[in-house]
C-alpha cells in the first residue's frame, strides 16, 4: 500500500482527520479539488476563535498546520474512482494516477442543487443562505424571506421568528401547509405568498429584490433556500456502502460507512453542516482509522 489512509476531500473534516493522522505518525495522502462548497461565503460564523473569518483563510491556516506533519501529504486534484482492492482501496485520479491505501476517508461535501431562478446562484451562501446559526445574526431583525414550502418551510419559520418578526414564505407555487399551519403563521404574521419567482436581483451577491412573474417587486434583505443535494461522485456504487433517505452517507458514532474500512466525515455524511459539527467528525474518523490500524498490526 502507498499510504496508510488516503482522505479524498480536503476541506475542514478532511483537514482535521488529517491532523490527527498525522499526529498519529501516519502516512497520509489527501486529495483535494479546491472547490469547497462555501468558497462564495464571506465570512464564517458560530466557530470558536475564528468567528467572522473567511473560510478560505481558516483553511489555508489549518492546511498549513497539517503540512507540519512529514507523513501527510496532500495532492491537488479530483479522484473520480475508488474501488477495494487486496489489502485496502485503490483511488483514481482524473489524470490518470492511482494511489493505493489500507483505509479509506471520504471528506468530499456536498453538491448544493439550487432552484433554477436568475440570479440565485450567484447570491447562494451571500444572502441566499441556508443556516440561522451560520447567518442569522448577521440579518437579525430584517426583512426575510423563505424560498422554500410545506413542512420544512413550517419548521424553518419558527425558528427563523426567534430572529427575524418580518418573515414571508415564497412558495413560488401552491402552498403546501396544512390548514392549521396556515392559520398559525397568520397568527404570527408570517406571510405565505405563491407567485412564481423569476429573478432575484442583487449587486455582487447582495439582494435587493425578488421579482415575480406577475411583474411584482419585494425587497429583501435576505432569503433562505433549502436546495437539493448530491453527492460529488458515486462512491457509494463503486465501494457499496449506503446512503440515508437524506442522500448522505450512512455512518455510525464512529464516522464508519457500511462498507469495511471505509469513513465518511463532514458535509457528506450529515445535513449539520456547521464548522465545529464537520470538524469534529473528521477528528472522530481520524481517531477510530487509526484504532482499527492499531488492532489490525498489534
Amino acid at each position: 500500500m502507498d499510504f496508510d489512509v488516503i482522505i479524498i476531500g480536503g476541506s475542514y473534516a478532511g483537514l482535521s482527520a488529517a491532523l490527527t493522522l498525522g499526529r498519529s505518525t501516519r502516512k497520509v495522502l489527501v486529495i483535494d479539488s479546491g472547490k469547497p462548497c462555501n468558497r462564495q461565503t464571506p465570512h464564517s460564523h458560530n466557530f470558536l476563535t475564528h468567528d467572522g473569518d473567511r473560510p478560505a483563510e481558516i483553511s489555508a491556516a489549518a492546511k498549513a498546520e497539517v503540512l507540519e506533519y512529514p507523513t501527510v501529504k496532500f495532492l491537488d486534484g479530483k479522484a473520480n474512482s475508488a474501488k477495494q482492492v487486496e489489502g485496502g482501496f485503490s483511488v483514481g485520479l482524473e489524470g490518470g494516477q492511482h494511489f493505493t491505501s489500507r483505509k479509506l476517508l471520504i471528506a468530499t461535501g456536498l453538491r448544493d442543487v439550487l432552484p433554477d431562478i436568475k440570479g440565485l446562484a450567484a447570491c447562494w451562501a451571500i444572502t441566499a443562505v441556508h443556516c440561522p446559526y451560520c447567518h442569522g445574526y448577521e440579518v437579525k431583525n430584517e426583512k426575510i424571506g423563505l424560498l422554500m414550502n410545506g413542512d420544512h418551510a413550517f419548521e424553518m419559520a419558527k425558528n427563523l421568528h426567534l430572529w427575524n418578526k418580518d418573515l414571508t414564505i415564497l412558495t413560488n407555487g401552491k402552498s403546501e401547509f396544512t390548514i392549521e399551519q396556515t392559520e398559525k403563521l397568520k397568527s404570527k404574521s408570517i406571510t405565505v405568498l405563491e407567485e412564481e419567482i423569476i429573478e432575484l436581483e442583487h449587486q455582487d451577491g447582495q439582494l435587493e429584490n425578488i421579482v415575480f412573474k406577475n411583474g411584482k417587486k419585494i425587497a429583501f434583505k435576505a432569503i433562505y433556500v433549502k436546495p437539493e443535494i448530491e453527492q460529488h461522485l458515486n462512491f457509494n456504487e463503486q465501494l457499496s456502502f449506503e446512503l440515508t433517505d437524506m442522500k448522505t452517507i450512512k455512518v455510525n458514532e464512529q464516522q464508519q460507512t457500511t462498507a469495511n474500512g471505509v469513513y465518511a466525515a463532514g458535509d457528506c455524511a450529515t445535513l449539520f453542516r456547521s464548522l465545529s459539527i464537520v470538524t469534529a467528525a473528521g477528528t472522530m474518523a481520524a481517531v477510530m482509522i487509526n484504532k482499527e490500524l492499531i488492532s489490525e498490526d498489534f
